[in-house]
């Protein structure tokens, strides 16, 4: 940890001020970071931590107010800019072209023309080792999952060499046992006198990880500490100025469930195969039961998702057995399952969840359009607004205005418009893939009741989420995956974030 004393900031930022339309993102905003510190960014979605890093990151420019860069008044007109001063950021959502390798990736921006791709992804293999990353530098990114782009976006941020790295939301694709391995990466950084700014909504990591705190709420500076001055309770408070209730990560009682005697078993997958990495996965879900499912980045927990609802295909012969309601099923699309009532609320919501230039409405009427309970091709504007309306105050979905662009939305609204784009399809069963990652605290707690209430619709669940306390506070039950196999199933009784782990990993 540095010690702040005369020392000048590495990044200063005076009274920092940004305006969209007449409305302020950030206001008056004092910011300092030091040469080997961790300086964390707490606050809801909207509280405009990612405004605040972006005239670092040349993405925008102040509208007014000073940023200082080892003392000197600057303005990057660019990412390539801010980059070759030597600021790296690391986005919540991806900014690797897909169609280029992993290497190529990495390379990107650094050599005029990309020669030599046998040495160059020997080069970077090496750096992905190094970090004990399991990603093949050959691979072409379009190929990997949620968490291996994550790894590559750090990775490429690492091997620039830079004085300063912003990283934003950099867990939230990662494993438990891959973040304790990317908060080594980040000491070893300050060893290096490496400045990092951390923007996470998993307020643990803050806690553990930073030596001081910035809180925003609503565009403005509330408090900036000490991270060991915080609590976990505290440091909520800051961010939405009212507590939020200790009991948000309480199971439901059982008497509050369908039994289990009156449950209706609604899909089997029996000894699943897709490629390497899913094999002879088996398991069923029941009518308003929530089953979660645990499991490292890679261990089948996506792909067996993607395979049930005709993303991707299993093996066709041999590949195992799927059942709804008692009949066999083989999706050649998702549009196949959406009819038959399945949906898949994707990890990606940027990828492939909504349509970034389209308004909160028009995303939700899309999904509306996919069911076959809209056979006209005609599309009514008031049957999208009203369709719109309805979801919007039944997600509390929150934007400026009713014009707003999903892009232009944080990105706790941005997830409830992919779960009401999907839930407006009216499924019986619904698979959520990470729902909460890079969702604020306050927003968690909304869409974990959301899920709940449509548990008790008797909608049947299926919870992929890598983390823990939202596995245990919401399950029936949780299945471990290992090495593309249900390894492990606990009961909500039994289960605990170490009986979790180990079977993940042993």
């Amino acid at each position: 940890m540095s010690i702040i004393g005369k020392e000048i900031p590495i990044i200063k930022i005076e009274k920092g001020c940004k305006v969209y339309s007449n409305v302020y993102a950030i206001r008056d905003i004092d910011f300092e970071l030091y040469k080997g510190q961790v300086h964390a960014l707490a606050g809801e979605n909207g509280a405009g931590k990612t405004t605040l890093v972006k005239p670092l990151a040349g993405a925008i420019e102040l509208t007014s107010g000073r940023l200082l860069f080892e003392g000197v008044e600057r303005s990057f007109k660019s990412p390539a800019e801010s980059l070759k001063a030597g600021i790296a950021t690391v986005y919540q959502s991806s900014g690797l072209v897909p169609t280029l390798t992993v290497a190529q990736n990495i390379e990107l921006g650094r050599s005029k023309i990309l020669t030599g791709l046998s040495s160059l992804v020997i080069r970077t293999q090496q750096i992905l080792t190094a970090l004990n990353f399991d990603v093949d530098a050959s691979a072409t990114v379009n190929k990997l999952g949620a968490g291996q782009k994550q790894m590559v976006e750090i990775a490429r941020a690492v091997s620039w060499n830079a004085k300063v790295i912003i990283f934003d939301e950099p867990t939230a694709s990662l494993a438990p046992e891959e973040k304790e391995h990317f908060f080594d990466i980040i000491r070893n950084l300050q060893k290096k006198n490496i400045g990092v700014i951390y923007i996470s909504h998993a307020l643990e990591e803050s806690l553990e990880i930073a030596d001081r705190i910035t809180v925003l709420r609503d565009g403005q500076l509330v408090i900036t500490d000490k991270a060991e001055s915080f609590t976990r309770e505290s440091l909520i408070k800051a961010m939405v100025g009212r507590d939020v209730a200790k009991t948000h990560y309480v199971r439901l009682k059982q008497s509050d469930k369908i039994k289990s005697k009156k449950r209706k078993k609604v899909l089997s997958v029996q000894n699943i195969i897709q490629g390497t990495v899913v094999k002879n996965l088996s398991f069923s879900l029941y009518e308003g039961e929530i089953v979660g499912m645990a499991g490292l980045v890679g261990s089948g927990r996506t792909e067996v998702a993607k395979v049930i609802t005709g993303i991707v295909k299993r093996q066709f012969l041999y590949g195992g057995m799927i059942y709804f309601n008692g009949k066999p099923i083989r999706y050649r699309t998702p549009k196949e399952a959406i009819d038959d009532g399945i949906v898949y609320i994707t990890e990606d919501r940027k990828v492939n969840g909504y349509f970034e230039t389209m308004t909160v409405t028009n995303n939700i009427y899309m999904g509306y359009l996919a069911t076959r309970m809209q056979r006209s091709f005609l599309v009514s504007s008031k049957m999208a607004e009203n369709v719109g309306e309805y979801w919007r105050n039944r997600m509390n979905i929150r934007t400026l205005d009713k014009s707003a662009k999903l892009i232009e939305l944080s990105g706790g609204n941005q997830q409830k418009v992919v779960i009401a784009k999907s839930l407006v399809q009216k499924p019986k069963v619904v698979i959520f893939d990470e729902p909460t990652a890079g969702v604020d605290v306050g927003a968690i707690e909304e869409i974990h009741k959301f899920i709940i209430e449509l548990a008790k619709d008797g909608i049947a669940i299926l919870l992929i989420s890598s983390y823990l306390p939202e596995l245990l506070s919401i399950s029936d039950r949780i299945l471990v995956t290992r090495l593309g196999q249900i390894v492990q199933e606990l009961n909500s009784e039994e289960a605990t974030e170490e009986k979790i782990m180990f079977a993940a990993i042993h």
